[in-house]
């Protein structure tokens, strides 16, 4: 449990002071993942049903599809404005 609070705290340092995009999701991922290690963590206490590593399971699935999506986005906003600063983007609308 250690490790996904270090994970996370990692994570959370890297949105508030990253000025890229992509390290700001990478961010997102690691708090992701912290939240991961957890579930499977305490998962360790339902014998029965398994409903941790279930969860986590679930939890993958949409990270993938998120990050992908999230790309995506990003590869847009950089063709069409050259740049992934999210502070430089000053208008979605076109």
């Amino acid at each position: 449990m250690i490790v996904s609070a270090v994970l996370f705290c990692v994570g959370l340092y890297m949105i508030v002071t990253k000025q890229n995009a992509i390290q700001v999701l990478i961010g997102i991922e690691l708090m992701l993942n912290a939240a991961i290690l957890n579930l499977v963590a305490f998962g360790r206490y339902d014998r029965f049903a398994n409903g941790g590593q279930m969860f986590a399971l679930f939890a993958i699935v949409l990270a993938a599809a998120t990050t992908a999506v999230a790309l995506a986005i990003i590869l847009n906003v950089y063709k069409k404005y050259k740049t992934i600063d999210p502070g430089q983007i000053d208008q979605l609308k076109d």
